[in-house]
């Protein structure tokens, strides 16, 4: 491998019968993104090949056989086999499943053997792909299985950041989920990854409620008096900035949003409804929490626009330049943890 300063970005590159090799191409069409980071693509040729035809694209694809041959300035491919498949673009297929996770899997690996920097994945579906390998909810629960550390899911934007108490679970769940320890346990992973990803010293975290108007004082529902108020206070007497619970909908109706630097929400939709009614298409989801870093469009795979050419890039785009922030952010953090420990 050539030396260089830039980060090495490995991309899995999703459903092959959906819209993310789509976003990649037309990223990497911009020579300028080279300037900024070297991009590894797991999967194969043919498949980048076929979506190239397919969109009328003219990348140039450096296909490399390990990964102490990337060569910065390209947009390198390094192959996860040799099994062949019919691509049916717009369509779940089991092929397509059984690629994104062999795609996946592969980026990981080298992503704990510090082969590349940061992983950076395009959408999967969440059907298709699971296997004996991959029994997971999402992208988020199969990297915590495998990565040092606990996760929270957090969609950003420049100014808005959530972050969610309970994950993929169904609604039937979520109310028994909550508990005290998870809430200060998703509290202490916010407030840490906004301290040495983000470069906030003293990061100011919103928690918002469960229940409708935060259970108007037991009438609709006791958790947020019982369990959620209590130990939001608790946690504020350790010295942390953490205010709530608040109602969910006067929240980010009057935008008040605007003054935390995080936000944690009880469960997904709570969360992610009003994320992507102001900011869908331009927002990143972040993995916090773990060992390494990774990052993703806040979109699905797009079956319905699959090879019609209409994929938007800016989430893409947006989960690219994260990753290379958040990755320098958390470099230099460690560093100055680092020579202080060693000044004691």
């Amino acid at each position: 491998m050539e030396k260089s300063d830039k980060i090495i970005v490995g991309i899995s590159l999703g459903d092959a019968n959906g819209i993310g090799i789509e976003i990649i191409l037309k990223t990497f069409q911009d020579k300028r993104m080279f300037d900024f980071c070297t991009p590894v693509l797991f999967g194969s040729n043919k498949v980048v090949s076929f979506h190239k035809k397919a969109l009328n694209l003219n990348n140039s694809v450096h296909g490399i056989q390990s990964l102490d041959k990337v060569v910065h300035g390209k947009l390198n491919l390094i192959s996860i086999g040799k099994d062949e498949f019919k691509i049916d673009l717009g369509k779940a297929t089991a092929e397509g499943g059984k690629f994104a996770l062999k795609s996946l899997s592969s980026a990981l690996e080298a992503l704990k053997k510090n082969e590349i920097d940061v992983l950076l994945t395009a959408p999967i579906n969440k059907d298709n792909i699971q296997s004996k390998e991959f029994h997971f909810p999402g992208h988020t629960e199969y990297l915590e299985e495998n990565l040092d550390g606990k996760s929270l899911m957090i969609l950003m934007t420049d100014e808005l950041r959530i972050g969610l108490i309970t994950g993929h679970i169904p609604v039937a769940n979520i109310s028994v989920s909550i508990t005290p320890e998870l809430i200060t346990e998703k509290v202490n992973i916010m407030e840490q990854s906004l301290k040495q990803d983000f470069n906030i010293s003293k990061p100011k975290i919103a928690v918002l409620g469960l229940n409708p108007h935060c259970g108007d004082k037991g009438v609709i529902g006791k958790e947020d008096d019982e369990i959620i108020r209590p130990t939001v206070q608790k946690i504020k007497e350790t010295g942390k900035l953490v205010f709530g619970p608040y109602a969910a909908d006067g929240f980010f109706g009057s935008k008040t949003y605007k003054q935390f630097d995080g936000v944690l929400a009880m469960y997904h939709d709570q969360g992610l409804a009003p994320f992507k009614a102001l900011s869908f298409g331009n927002g990143v989801n972040f993995t916090a929490g773990l060992n390494k870093i990774r990052t993703s469009p806040d979109h699905g795979t797009g079956f319905d626009i699959a090879g019609k050419n209409k994929a938007n890039t800016t989430s893409f785009e947006e989960a690219l330049f994260s990753s290379l922030k958040i990755f320098r952010n958390r470099k230099e953090y460690i560093e100055l943890e680092s020579n202080r420990l060693q000044s004691k």
